[in-house]
C-alpha cells in the first residue's frame, strides 16, 4: 500500500514524541447533526484519529456505555448510508485527520464487503476496524480492504501468544491496536506495567505502531500509557460524556459537543504529558 493518512499522523506523532490520541464516537449519537458536529469539532480539541463507530444491534466487544450509544444511534435511525456521508462531509472541511470506521461485519457482509470497501474509500475513509472478522478469514473483507486502499487494523488481546500473534499481524497495516484489558470497552483497570510488557512483545513482531485501548479513562491514564505506546484509544468516557450531557428526554442539548471536545482536550494534554512531563 502507498503511504496512508494514518502513516502519515502516527509519524508527524512521533516526530512531536507523543503518542497520537485516538478518539472513539458512535456515529448517529444521540443523532444525526449532533454526531456531526461532535466528529467535525474533535480535531481542533486534541483528536489526531478518529474511529466512527458503525451501529449495530449486537455488539459484542462493547461495554453499557457503547451499547447504549448504538442503541441511540440506531433509535435516532441511523444507517450505514448516513455514516459514509458523515465522512463525506467531514472529508469537505478537514482533507488531513485520519477516520477509521469500526464495528462488525454482519452491517458489512450484507451490504457486499467489496461494494462497501470503495464506498467507504471513496467517502473518505482511511481504515477499518472490525472486531469479529479473525485472519482466516482475510479473503472475506481485510484483502479487499487492501486492495480498496483501507488499512485494516486488528485487535491483539492479553491472551494472544507468541505463536498466535504472526496470524494476527498478517496483513495488518495502519497500527496495531492493542486491548489492555481481557473483557468488554469500557471495563476493567489497567494495568500500566503490563500493558507497557505486552506493547514490547508486539513491537518485536512488527514495525507498525501500537496502539493501545479498552481502558483508557482520564488524562492521568493517557500519560501512563503514551509512555510507550505509540496511540492511545479513547471511547467509553467519550460516549458516556454524550450521555450524560442529554436532556431528560434524552435529546442533545448546547452542552452536547462541548462535553466531548472538552474532554478530549484534557485527554490530548495527558498524552502530550506522556514523554515531556
Amino acid at each position: 500500500m502507498t503511504e496512508t493518512r494514518i502513516d502519515r499522523r502516527f509519524k508527524a506523532c512521533a516526530d512531536e514524541n507523543r503518542p497520537a490520541l485516538v478518539t472513539f464516537i458512535t456515529a448517529g449519537d444521540p443523532d444525526l447533526e449532533t454526531s456531526k458536529a461532535v466528529l467535525k469539532a474533535m480535531p481542533a480539541a486534541g483528536a489526531d484519529v478518529i474511529e466512527l463507530g458503525m451501529p449495530f444491534s449486537d455488539p459484542m466487544a462493547e461495554g453499557v456505555p457503547v451499547q447504549l450509544a448504538t442503541q441511540r444511534a440506531l433509535a435516532a435511525g441511523q444507517t450505514m448510508d448516513k455514516t459514509l456521508q458523515m465522512v463525506r462531509e467531514f472529508r469537505e472541511d478537514d482533507p488531513d485527520t485520519p477516520i477509521i470506521l469500526m464495528g462488525y461485519y454482519n452491517p458489512i457482509y450484507i451490504r457486499d464487503p467489496k461494494k462497501f470497501v470503495v464506498e467507504a474509500k471513496d467517502a473518505g475513509v482511511d481504515g477499518l476496524i472490525i472486531v469479529d472478522i479473525p485472519p482466516e478469514a482475510d479473503e472475506e473483507l481485510c484483502i479487499p480492504a487492501l486492495d480498496a486502499g483501507l488499512n485494516f487494523i486488528r485487535l491483539a488481546t492479553p491472551t494472544t501468544d507468541d505463536k498466535r500473534l504472526p496470524a494476527v499481524l498478517a496483513n495488518t497495516s495502519g497500527f496495531v491496536y492493542y486491548v489492555s484489558v481481557t473483557g468488554i470497552t469500557g471495563t476493567g483497570a489497567l494495568d500500566v506495567t503490563n500493558v507497557s510488557n505486552a506493547v514490547q512483545r508486539i513491537k518485536g513482531h512488527t514495525a507498525l505502531p501500537v496502539a493501545v485501548g479498552f481502558g483508557v479513562k482520564t488524562a492521568e491514564d493517557a500519560q501512563a500509557i503514551g509512555k510507550n505506546a505509540d496511540g492511545v484509544v479513547v471511547g467509553s468516557v467519550l460516549v458516556n460524556a454524550i450521555r450524560d450531557s442529554l436532556d431528560d428526554a434524552g435529546k442533545a442539548t448546547d452542552k452536547t459537543v462541548t462535553a466531548v471536545t472538552d474532554l478530549v482536550a484534557s485527554l490530548a494534554g495527558g498524552a502530550a504529558r506522556a514523554r515531556n512531563a
